[in-house]
């Protein structure tokens, strides 16, 4: 009778998978195209920009623009990733389809006109948008939307980075700080994988990271010779690893302190973006450099980039800080884009930086804080050590592992998300089981 049992058992989990597939594929063909389309796009602005840097001047104009488009067409698009995390949550004004090319517009006018933005956002709104507009064709109940939804996060995330394992986690992990629910484990894989070969066929080709240091050749340890690591190094990644969390923090709280300011004491929404991008082009200018502008991921100039920032003499001490305060200034005051690829940067100039100032490793401690300053940011340390691996390979995963969980500790209870729900506590003394970080932020703090 068991045997029976087991063997109908398997066969409704290749049904139910089946199913799933067959509902996953247009969504990740769909999202695959628009991340190509973006991607391709977001090149030709950011060459177009390098080439006719007097463009930067006209980023106030490209600010009225995209209030205006969000003020009038967007409706609810303004969420951006966190109305797609509600939606996930619990059901509300539901997503708008218009999402998708407006995220895909505004953020092509903020890089050619230099606002410094990312390219995570745009993706994962736009896999988002798609995945709700085929859950209505679909007529789905809320438990299969929910992991549609999470199906467009993926696909959007997999294909924009080139990492589909990473996205995969992401979508699962970023829900709840602290808690993943494996219920869309196979469909976000799909999605995910699908949407990043889609992608390569239309001939997207993404950035090429190499971390040539190998911790089982370089091992010094002499009382344990056997390990794949020296102790001396892993207390550095740890050090390393806090450092990357503190700039998590400060991230997140430089820009929801901005964007509080502005609301507070800016009451014309339409003033915000000149001065903002005033004050963009000013510290350009002040810095007698506009490596921080757009997404910085290479430089034609030779100037600081994250690519540059995997060799010695690639970045500058504050390099970090400067990318972190323009980065939060462009997004808070209502441009569009994403913030991850601008945590990469933030991180890779950071880790250059304590590489050289405590004789570690440069490519190592770049790539280090490439990925734990995201897992901060985002509190997903998991998708992050993931993405470690498929970005620079397995040869280093223990020094991986080791900055995203201590980067993902020591952000706190702070992130980039507002409706990333607090499922398990970093410390057992807290009381916000299920709160949202929004919520959060605006308890007294004796009461956190």
């Amino acid at each position: 009778m068991n045997k029976y049992r087991y063997s109908f058992e398997q066969l409704k989990i290749a049904r139910h998978l089946l199913y799933w597939t067959a509902l996953i594929v247009p969504v990740s063909l769909v999202t695959g195209s628009l991340v190509a389309l973006f991607l391709w796009l977001l090149d030709l602005a950011t060459q177009t920009r390098w080439n006719h840097l007097w463009l930067i001047f006209l980023l106030p104009l490209a600010g009225l623009l995209i209030t205006f488009l969000y003020k009038f067409y967007g409706k609810n698009s303004d969420a951006g990733n966190n109305l797609i995390m509600d939606e996930i949550h619990k059901p509300g004004g539901g997503i708008p389809t218009r999402m998708a090319p407006l995220i895909l517009f505004s953020t092509i006018i903020t890089h050619l006109f230099g606002g410094s933005a990312g390219r995570e956002g745009t993706a994962v709104q736009m896999g988002g948008s798609i995945s709700a507009l085929f859950s209505k064709w679909y007529k789905l109940s809320h438990r299969e939307k929910r992991i549609l939804l999470m199906c467009g996060m993926s696909a959007g995330f997999g294909a924009v980075f080139g990492t589909p394992i990473a996205g995969t986690i992401f979508a699962m992990e970023v829900l709840a700080m602290g808690r993943i629910k494996y219920d869309a484990l196979i469909p976000c894989l799909i999605a995910s994988m699908l949407a990043d070969i889609i992608c390569s066929v239309y001939g997207i080709h993404h950035t090429h990271y190499t971390i040539a240091f190998i911790g089982g050749i370089k091992n010094t340890n002499t009382w344990f010779p056997y390990l794949s690591f020296d102790f001396l190094l892993l207390f550095k990644v740890i050090f390393a690893g806090a450092a990357f969390g503190l700039a998590s923090y400060l991230f997140a709280e430089t820009s929801h302190l901005i964007k509080g300011s502005c609301a507070k004491y800016i009451p014309n929404k339409w003033i915000t973006p000149i001065i903002g991008a005033a004050v963009v082009i000013g510290v350009s200018y002040a810095l007698g450099t506009f490596d921080y502008l757009g997404l910085g991921v290479t430089n034609p100039k030779g100037g600081v980039s994250i690519v540059s920032a995997f060799t010695a003499g690639g970045s500058n001490t504050w390099s970090w800080l400067w990318k972190l305060l323009l980065t939060a200034i462009t997004l808070s005051i209502g441009y569009k884009g994403g913030e991850v690829t601008l945590l990469f940067f933030i991180g890779a100039t950071l880790g250059n930086t304590l590489a050289i100032a405590s004789g570690s490793p440069v490519d190592l401690f770049a790539g280090l804080g490439f990925i734990a300053v995201f897992a901060g940011a985002t509190n997903t340390p998991l998708a992050c050590t993931l993405m470690g691996v498929e970005l620079f390979g397995a040869n280093n995963v223990v020094y991986y592992a080791v900055a995203c969980f201590t980067a993902y500790y020591f952000s706190g209870h702070s992130g980039i998300y507002g409706s990333q729900r607090v499922a398990v506590s970093k410390f057992h003394l807290t009381n916000n089981k299920e709160n949202t970080l929004k919520e959060m932020r605006k308890r007294p703090r004796r009461e956190k």
